[in-house]
């Protein structure tokens, strides 16, 4: 089901790539909602705070990790698309080699600082223990994370999003009954939600080794693809590093902004938490377009197809033009009605739908900038410019944490929620100017030849 991206109409070829991948994501965005509505009906508000209180720690590791090894297979995509099999076979194997020592070196440090971080985050010591529950099993469970990531970016370098989409249909339903089954059965508490995405991640992981090893030739390595290759190890470390940091920077910025939330109790992080869980799942299609134009980028790059990449661009900006402004008013509407899903039937909605209602107000009207972030960022990266990419991180860093500080040292919930859009405006405008002057080097460059 391996796809060549780099023929047909970008339009088309874009959405059917897309598609798959979005209701993947969503599926994925489903199962961590459910987590969070499990335990707040089961355990309680203050659980949901304690689990919403984690989100930018879960965010800043599984992120770094994910974008790392998203990174390595950028150069798989580069090699698909000038037909170097061979070269996919060693980006494969000496992808894997780096994603186990990012697993021992992740963990090893996650597990030994995440109490700290904690504290630092300012986290409400009514909902402390059970937070610090919740983040410790997800610091254990790092290798599940980036395996699954691993496995599932080899498959879509190569164009095939259906599988990704399979696995994760099935780890969300398995999810969901370990959900039940850890949390509402055995009272697990937090630390059960933790345990059920983690067994369903190491489930997505090993489905997509075995489809890999089965069915994909074209990722199945020989005996001689096994040893360990330095050039292909620092060509892979020079896309994987800078998503890694990217990815990091903002959700440094995140955890910042999560600590301006959190000085205003755990009534306003539980309604932030489950508005923010909302907005995940409209969002999604973000994310996706990021993961679509990684791979559609990459590919037409190492084809030297650059009038492809801009048209696959301009059209994938049309698209979201469209989605923002429906997925922006579709979420601002439903939030009232979807929210006391969250909570338990004796519970005052009234309490946290304010701060749910401006969380999702402020964010809503500048979705079209997240989605800039994600087209052009993935673009500029998959052309081989990680480092480049990395000022878009600093720049969102930057805004989201002047806006954090600002709103802690006034106080402002308005503030501290404007962080978001903020940010996304100023590194969408800066990504936009940095494409729009990368691009054009490398058209005139082909030109000249």
């Amino acid at each position: 089901m391996d796809k060549k991206l780099t023929e047909g109409r970008p339009l088309s070829v874009i959405l059917k790539f897309m598609l798959p991948l979005m209701v993947g994501n969503i599926f994925q965005q489903l199962y961590n909602l459910v987590d969070t509505v499990i335990v707040g009906k089961y355990v309680g508000p203050q659980a949901l705070a304690a689990v919403g209180s984690t989100g930018t720690i879960m965010f800043f590791i599984i992120g770094t990790c994910a974008g790392m090894v998203t990174g390595f297979s950028i150069i798989t995509s580069q090699k698909y698309g000038s037909e170097d099999h061979d070269g996919v076979k060693r980006s494969f194997t000496n992808g894997l080699i780096l994603s186990v020592i990012l697993i021992i070196i992740s963990t090893a440090v996650t597990v030994l600082l995440i109490r700290q971080i904690l504290k630092l985050m300012n986290t409400p010591e009514d909902i402390f223990e059970m937070a610090y529950d919740y983040i410790s099993v997800i610091c254990w469970g790092i290798f599940a994370t980036v395996l699954y990531n691993f496995f599932s970016a080899l498959l879509r370098a190569i164009g095939n999003s259906t599988v990704p989409l399979i696995s994760l249909v099935m780890s969300a339903a398995l999810n969901v009954g370990l959900d039940l089954l850890l949390i509402a059965r055995f009272n697990m508490g937090t630390a059960g939600a933790a345990y059920a995405t983690i067994i369903s991640q190491v489930v997505s992981a090993i489905f997509c080794i075995i489809y890999i090893l089965c069915r994909v030739e074209v990722l199945t390595p020989g005996r001689q693809h096994w040893k360990p290759n330095r050039y292909v190890m620092h060509s892979e470390l020079m896309q994987g590093i800078p998503m890694a940091l990217q990815t990091g920077i903002t959700a440094s910025g995140t955890m910042i902004m999560q600590s301006a939330f959190n000085l205003f109790g755990s009534v306003a992080v539980a309604g932030v938490t489950a508005a923010s869980k909302i907005q995940g799942i409209t969002t999604q299609a973000m994310f996706t377009i990021g993961q679509t134009m990684s791979s559609y980028v990459g590919q037409n790059f190492g084809k030297e197809d650059y009038k492809r990449i801009r048209d696959g661009v301009k059209a994938s900006l049309k698209i979201f033009i469209v989605y923002s402004i429906g997925a922006g008013v579709v979420t601002y509407l439903a939030l009232p009605a979807i929210l006391p899903v969250f909570f338990d039937q004796g519970t005052d909605i009234g309490l946290y739908l304010p701060w749910a209602r401006t969380y999702i107000l402020e964010c809503t009207t500048c979705y079209f900038f997240l989605s800039m972030i994600f087209i052009y960022r993935s673009s500029i990266q998959a052309m081989g410019h990680g480092f480049l990419a990395t000022v878009m991180g600093v720049s969102e860093l930057t805004a989201r944490v002047c806006a954090s500080f600002t709103s802690m040292y006034f106080r402002s919930f308005y503030i501290a929620v404007a962080a978001d859009p903020f940010a996304w405006v100023v590194a969408a405008l800066i990504g936009c100017i940095m494409f729009y002057r990368l691009l054009p080097r490398y058209e005139k460059k082909q030109g000249n030849s």
